[in-house]
């Protein structure tokens, strides 16, 4: 079930109070029960506590309150929120008991106590408890002086989470000073929230059985349903059915759902030369004991081949993506499908806001002869460990280390925390990336905290790192403040299946995140964008172009004179999309008003014609033309 308090950015979930698990479906399978309603932060993409979850924060609740009952032997559920870094909603007992971060000033995990969290642990707590004095009036959100506290039990740090009791009631707050100096604090304790107990219901013990069974049903009609629209789609067509098999717990979803729909379908899985090779090794094993043919496409050394050239990879600057992912993928399925394919991928709506209007079918403008079919892309994760349970279908035992997902070792879009496991489940994997990392800020002035911090996983800061700078009083010199540069790799060349084409890298300073190239494309003609690959395809009558976030431009034009054009065009645009200083001269000249300036450049795609008269307007443009010069550096 599921529910959303749009005001409130809040999603209700059910929990069976009887037997103690998250309730998906309409009832309990296991009891009948009607689920009991509670409320989660949006989007509300609630998953399972892993082994490795469920320990770290058994460490952290006896560290802190000297007891972990409040969690042994519950089915304990995590859902991701907005933070610097890792920040999970911990749910058990049918509520929001606590919140988990990862804080990366001190490279640790922290808990933070929620008031039925505090309810139910306060009678087994034996430490971090702080009793109030004589202390008048309304308390929650205020901070507390060391003279009205009456009584302190164990000994904790400032920053550490507390039980806060006074007479009758029980809250939850944050220490403002250590054990040792809180009764002469000015500032002492700051109250999160002080309430009468509610009396919070306690769950019996469960476990994932418990889960599986009383989710049966809702697990049965959600397979039904994704087979149906499979079984629906593939029945009026020929192409060979694969699946997109990765080695994460989405795909072997979406493998579970193909076995049932049709049959002999192939696996595809990318070796992108920097995956665990825990996953290479249980893709491989799953093949083989299943008796299906996987189709291995491997990068290689690619990854590291390229990386001098663009450096590290980040969110907004993906160009592995395309080296390591895209590449191989597109020339593996021209290869062994020449006529097509339909891959059934694992894509869920509630992965990325990229992905949050995903439909069951879907064309990748980028990987020629295949069609998507996204029969999970309404599934929350707890669905998916779900249904995996439920059919018994052996995982990545990766999750067990309490990650969250699964891809490239050293993936930009992972965690600080996610690498901090990494650090110590696969230290030869993880030196040699840290090594790599600590040389190229070296050699460019960057700080220490470029890698310590995590700040090389953007080229552009987002506002929340940009803060985390300013706190610890670090100032990050842009990665991107190279000079700008165009690398012919070909010129108009006549190609061999006809026609021209060129090919180029263009060095320039990343100021934007990338996906914007897909507003400035819009005035030249229409565009499809991939935030998963980092690519923009441009479609015109002289011709069409693809632009990577590596910086590559590639054009294709029945002409030289033509593919000489697009190429100019394409690279305009994609300064106009970077360096934008929002002087607003293009939206004057629009006699449409299809262009609105707003942090750079945007562009309706409907209003705008591709008249061009916005970019002879343009100032950025010039720059073109100075880095086609000879010896072409600016």
């Amino acid at each position: 079930m599921v529910r959303i308090n749009v005001s409130h950015g809040k999603v209700a979930k059910g929990w069976c109070d009887k037997c103690g698990t998250l309730i998906m479906g309409v009832k309990c399978s296991v009891c009948g029960s009607l689920p009991r309603e509670f409320e989660i932060n949006s989007p509300g993409d609630i998953r399972p506590c892993m082994d490795g979850g469920h320990a770290l924060l058994s460490d952290l609740f006896r560290k802190n309150f000297g007891t972990s009952s409040v969690i042994d032997g519950k089915m304990v559920f995590f859902n991701k929120v907005p933070g610097e870094d890792r920040t999970d909603e911990v749910i058990a007992h049918g509520a929001v008991i606590a919140t988990l971060r990862y804080d990366i000033r001190r490279r640790s995990s922290l808990l933070e106590l929620k008031q039925p969290g505090a309810e139910l642990l306060s009678s087994d707590a034996a430490k971090n408890i702080v009793t109030l004095g004589s202390v008048s009036g309304h308390l929650k959100g205020k901070n507390i002086s060391g003279k009205d506290i009456a009584d302190v039990k164990g000994e904790f740090d400032e920053g550490d989470p507390l039980i806060i009791r006074k007479g009758t009631k029980i809250g939850h707050g944050i220490a403002l000073a250590d054990s040792k100096g809180i009764a002469t604090a000015g500032k002492a304790v700051k109250v999160r929230d002080l309430t009468a107990p509610s009396g919070p219901v306690t769950s019996p013990d469960s476990d994932r059985q418990t889960f599986v069974g009383a989710n049966a049903q809702h697990l049965k009609e959600t397979e039904a349903s994704a087979v149906n629209d499979v079984v629906a789609y593939v029945k009026r067509r020929s192409e060979k059915i694969t699946v997109s098999f990765s080695g994460g717990k989405d795909s072997l979803a979406a493998f579970g759902i193909a076995s049932k729909a049709v049959n002999d379908a192939e696996l595809i899985f990318v070796n992108t030369g920097i995956e665990f090779p825990e996953t290479v090794e249980y893709v491989r094993k799953f093949a083989s004991a299943n008796n299906i043919r996987l189709h291995e496409a491997d990068a290689g050394s690619a990854f590291w081949d390229n990386v001098d050239t663009f450096g590290p990879p980040a969110k907004d600057f993906r160009w592995c993506c395309k080296v390591c992912k895209l590449g191989p993928i597109t020339e593996l399925i021209s290869q062994r499908f020449p006529k097509g394919t339909i891959t059934i991928e694992g894509n869920r709506a509630l992965e990325s806001f990229a992905r949050s209007n995903i439909g069951l079918v879907s064309n990748n403008p980028f990987v020629p002869n295949q069609t998507t079919l996204n029969p999970i892309r309404k599934w929350n994760a707890s669905d998916v460990w779900g249904y995996i349970w439920w059919k018994r279908l052996p995982y990545n035992r990766l999750y067990e280390n309490d990650m969250e997902r699964i891809g490239c070792y050293l993936c930009a879009s992972c965690l600080s925390s996610e690498w901090e496991t990494t650090k110590g489940t696969h230290p030869k994997m993880y030196q040699r990336w840290d090594k790599y990392l600590r040389e190229y800020a070296k050699d460019r002035g960057l700080p220490s905290e470029y890698t310590d911090m995590g700040f090389w996983r953007w080229k552009v800061l987002p506002p929340k790192m940009i803060r985390l700078a300013e706190d610890i009083n670090v100032k990050m010199v842009p990665k991107a403040s190279e000079r700008m540069s165009i690398k012919m790799l070909k010129g108009a060349s006549p190609c061999a299946a006809g026609g021209y084409s060129m090919e180029a890298i263009v060095t320039m300073p990343m100021t934007r995140d990338f996906s914007r190239i897909e507003d400035a494309l819009r005035t030249v003609g229409d565009v499809q964008y991939s935030d998963d690959f980092g690519i923009a395809l441009l479609r015109t009558k002289k011709g069409t172009a693809k632009i990577f976030a590596g910086g590559q431009v590639s054009v294709v034009s029945k002409n030289a004179a033509d593919a000489e054009y697009l190429f100019e065009r394409s690279v305009k645009a994609l300064l106009r999309s970077q360096l934008c200083s929002s002087c607003g001269i293009c939206a004057k000249r629009c006699d449409r008003r299809a262009i609105v300036i707003k942090d750079g450049l945007n562009v309706n795609g409907e209003r705008c014609t591709s008249c061009g008269r916005c970019e002879s307007s343009c100032m950025i443009v010039h720059y073109f033309d100075k880095m086609m010069r000879p010896g072409n550096n600016y």
